[in-house]
């Protein structure tokens, strides 16, 4: 078996062609975007873009019901987009698995806000896993669909900037040759939402994450690291990397399935030790309901909920101290972002910006007509908003005022 230096996203997209995977639909999103970038270098692999992160989960969603296996990709914003199939899905099941991936911001890298979807996991009652390298992005993305199937359930893959865009080694495995040919069968019961339906239901989605809590205590994805004996932590994804490093003798309980959260083995774990840290980036998802356990942890009320965690970060907010700088490179001038030589949206700007209007924004790099010297935004909401709030405005403001009012749309 080779070994090979792939990214997150790469290993994502090699993980669902090893898991045998026929259709990858997606709507571009940093950090997520690469993952469907790869997948077209796998000709197995119907691989395209949607016009939104709906769309492609709509997509996604009739492959699985035609039976076979399917990727759909997007960063965390898209899946507010994406919320309205994914909470019915959660109740139909699947026939074919089918992964969602979501791509976490910390830090606001590229991204208009910093939400944490692990939530979303909760909220919708689809379990997720969080890889913690690349070799487990691969492994955790064909676990996913196999979970998936044996649970009938669609399921999450969160990664974070980190994860995605970092590299890490990864063996390659082989495709495999059965997999089943895709087939119409009809199932309304389970597929047609109705109320009478969607009742029922529910009782199996309830059932399944009580399943899957049980079944997860006694993975191998779900680990207990030894140390000294003396700290416990609690950690998760990219948190992880950063724990080893920061707390090379504490014991770690490595959590893969973070929705939902393996009880037994936190019970288990949390009982040896007096002092027990919860180090995971973003909100206190794993934090709270450890706490709800009636488990005492040290958590956000030291380490930052807004950013991403670093080892220097983890050091400084747990121990109070400051990692080790020795950085000799030379001063260098500041380099912000600014648009491509030659992007049509510049001279666009320059003329609103003479114009003095008042410009609604949209999400996409010519949000960069903010910055000086174009200075040529003055709001930027979401995808698509920016003639929804210039009407709003206009109808508020004057007549006279309205003809400043100017929404650019269209990346």
């Amino acid at each position: 078996m080779d070994k090979v230096l792939l990214s997150g996203n790469e290993a994502i997209a090699r993980g669902a062609y090893e898991a045998g995977v026929l259709v990858a639909s997606a709507y571009p999103g940093t950090p997520s975007t690469e993952i469907l970038e790869n997948a077209t270098r796998y000709p197995e692999i119907d691989a395209s873009w949607a016009p939104n992160e709906k769309v492609a989960l709509e997509v996604g969603i009739g492959a699985s019901f035609g039976g076979a296996r399917a990727l759909v990709t997007m960063k965390h914003v898209g899946v507010n987009v994406a919320a309205d199939p994914l909470f019915t899905l959660s109740y139909t099941g699947v026939r074919g698995g089918l992964v969602l991936v979501v791509a976490d911001d910390p830090e606001l890298h590229s991204s208009q806000n910093e939400q944490d979807s692990r939530n979303y996991a909760k909220f919708s009652k689809v379990p997720m896993f969080e890889p913690a390298d690349s070799q487990e992005a691969k492994e955790f993305t064909k676990l996913a669909f196999e979970a998936g199937e044996q649970f009938d359930t669609p399921m999450f893959l969160r990664s974070t900037t980190r994860i995605s865009h970092a590299k890490s080694i990864v063996t390659l495995e082989d495709r495999p040759t059965d997999i089943p040919q895709p087939s119409l069968v009809r199932d309304a019961a389970k597929l047609v939402m109705l109320p009478a339906n969607a009742r029922k239901r529910h009782y199996d989605v309830e059932d399944r994450l009580i399943r899957m809590a049980e079944w997860s205590n006694a993975q191998p994805f779900n680990r207990i690291e030894k140390g000294a004996g003396q700290v416990g932590v609690i950690t998760a994804g990219v948190s992880y990397q950063y724990v080893k490093e920061v707390m090379p003798d504490a014991d770690v309980l490595k959590i893969g399935l973070v929705h939902p959260l393996p009880e037994q083995l936190i019970r288990d774990f949390a009982a040896n030790y007096e002092t027990l840290y919860v180090v995971e980036e973003l909100d206190p998802y794993i934090e709270e309901q450890v706490r709800a356990m009636g488990i005492n942890v040290i958590g956000k009320e030291k380490l930052p909920i807004c950013g991403e965690l670093t080892p220097g970060r983890i050091r400084k907010a747990l121990f109070g101290l400051d990692a080790p700088v020795e950085d000799n490179s030379p001063e260098l001038p500041p380099r912000p972002p600014n648009m491509c030589p030659g992007c049509p949206h510049r001279g666009v700007f320059m003329e609103l910006n003479r114009a003095k209007a008042y410009v609604t924004g949209d999400i996409g790099c010519y949000t960069l007509g903010f910055l000086p010297p174009l200075s040529a935004m003055d709001t930027c909401v979401c995808m698509g908003a920016s003639i929804g709030n210039a009407t709003g405005i206009s109808k508020v403001i004057s007549e006279e005022e309205q003809r400043k009012v100017v929404a650019v749309i269209g990346d």
